[in-house]
């Protein structure tokens, strides 16, 4: 039987949500969905427990990644994120982050090198912890509130029915090819093909 040798990690892809089973199919957990999509098409498991979340080290786009889905709540997802980037000694520009955008319509992808938190709390302690924003991300449109007094904490923490699920799992399958197109071919090119 040959083995393959592990890939050294080289980058660090990182979904954010928040962890159990009260918090499965909301749309804050848009970055658990593209995680678990791209360990589907991959073949492999996330659920190696390492720096204060489920991991798995792997191949995508033909680099060494740990993949990780912090098993902190949201708020505190920069822990874990800041913690594996020090071990691995990884720059800000090899920590890929996979959030749910409420600024974007349900289904719509963006891709960023990029910027401010924008009012997410995860991309907050995110910035915090590696002491910028310059990082790359993959935000997932979850789409916005459905009128303005609607509580947003109240949005985000929705589950998904029906369609509006269906078009957020189609979602999470082209984030993850769009993580191994931003991997193997550069920002520009996943900019182009996925914005």
């Amino acid at each position: 039987m040959l083995f393959s040798k592990k890939l050294p990690v080289s980058w660090l892809i990182v979904g954010l949500g928040n962890p159990g089973d009260k918090y499965d199919g909301t749309r804050h957990n848009a970055g658990f969905w593209a995680v678990d999509a791209l360990a589907d098409q991959g073949g492999f498991a996330v659920n190696r427990v390492k720096f204060k979340a489920l991991t798995a080290q792997t191949e995508v786009g033909g680099q060494g990644a740990l993949v990780m889905k912090p098993a902190t709540y949201m708020n505190l997802s920069g822990e874990a994120v800041g913690e594996a980037a020090r071990f691995y000694k990884l720059p800000p520009d090899h920590v890929l982050v996979f959030s749910d955008d409420v600024d974007l319509p349900l289904g719509r992808l963006r891709i960023r090198t990029g910027g401010s938190a924008g009012g997410h709390n995860g991309l907050k302690s995110i910035i915090q912890h590696l002491g910028t924003d310059q990082f790359p991300r993959i935000k997932l449109g979850v789409g916005g509130k459905p009128h303005p007094d609607y509580d947003m904490a109240d949005w985000v923490l929705g589950r998904l029915q029906g369609e509006d699920r269906k078009i957020l799992d189609e979602a999470a399958k082209r984030a993850a090819d769009a993580a191994a197109c931003f991997l193997k071919d550069g920002p520009q090119k996943a900019m182009n093909r996925y914005n």
